[in-house]
């Protein structure tokens, strides 16, 4: 805690999601250090919301909370463990906690989870989901777990200022697991709704039409009511979710069945085709651009 009572915040990763969901904790009261590699991005945040920019990783070791949000759980680990000579790591103290809100290979959470409560270090993995939007307005759904009740405990009230709806998903890697699938369905969707359009059009229906009718009929999804009118049928392709992202993400789902052996046909396929759709227009497209990729068939 600081002098003033407020329980200090160390934010790794201020991108398109980070960014907002630190403005949200800095918001909220906490006192918030944030830190990024790519420095001009972080002295330029700190300078417009009156935060602290840290210039190494050991600076972020005294706060309460340590806060991640990068693109995987490689560079998780990278940066906790072995970043500027495992200085984190080296600093962090006996009681610290480290919320992990990327997405990340659950597997992969479990072990790392281990590894920091050998240290008396608490992981709390607590992906989310809503898009850009719903981080620049705190309303973020947010799946949590860790092996600590008493860790989740501690962490909420930071949730919290991030979040509208938090779940407690279960055990350390639940949360990872969770944000995976979640997006797996999400992708489904997308994919299938985008075969119907293209067929549909070829057809001869309107796809703004197509659309309206799914919208009020059993075809409605996310998708249908948040993506297509705008990105598709508009074309205006910027929901701030990159393609490689989503293809990174059905692929941990995927992994995920394979671990506990089951057989995923469907989810084999949204494999497939986005990461087909990621090698031909490249990792960092838009999300919805899936679907320029899947009318060139």
């Amino acid at each position: 805690m600081t002098k003033k009572g407020r329980d200090t915040v160390g934010f790794i990763g201020i991108g398109n999601m980070g960014g907002p969901m630190a403005s949200n904790i800095s918001k909220a009261g906490f006192d918030l250090t944030i830190f990024d590699m790519d420095r001009e991005r972080a002295q330029q945040f700190a300078k417009t919301h009156g935060v602290k920019s840290a210039r190494t990783l050991a600076e972020l070791a005294a706060n309460d909370f340590i806060v991640t949000m990068l693109p995987n759980g490689k560079i998780v680990r990278e940066v906790l463990m072995e970043a500027e000579g495992g200085a984190l790591i080296a600093a962090l103290k006996p009681g610290s906690h480290i919320v992990d809100m990327s997405s990340a290979e659950p597997e992969g959470t479990r072990e790392l989870a281990g590894i920091l409560q050998a240290r008396g270090i608490d992981l709390v993995d607590a992906p989310v989901s809503g898009g850009v939007g719903r981080a620049a307005d705190g309303t973020l759904t947010i799946m949590v777990s860790a092996d600590s009740e008493a860790a989740i405990d501690q962490v909420t009230p930071l949730l919290i200022a991030m979040g509208k709806q938090i779940f407690r998903v279960g055990r350390s890697g639940c949360g990872h697991a969770m944000k995976a699938l979640n997006n797996f369905v999400s992708t489904a969707g997308f994919v299938a709704t985008s075969e119907a359009l293209l067929i549909g059009e070829r057809f001869g229906l309107n796809r703004g039409t197509m659309v309206d009718v799914m919208n009020v009929s059993t075809g409605r999804s996310f998708s249908t009511d948040v993506l297509m009118k705008d990105h598709v049928v508009g074309e205006k392709f910027g929901s701030g979710f990159a393609l490689g992202l989503a293809a990174k993400d059905v692929k941990i789902a995927a992994d995920l069945a394979k671990t506990v052996k089951r057989q995923s046909p469907v989810l084999d396929l949204v494999v497939e085709e986005c990461m087909s759709a990621r090698d031909s227009l490249g990792a960092t497209r838009d999300f919805t651009e899936l679907y320029i990729a899947w009318s060139r068939k």
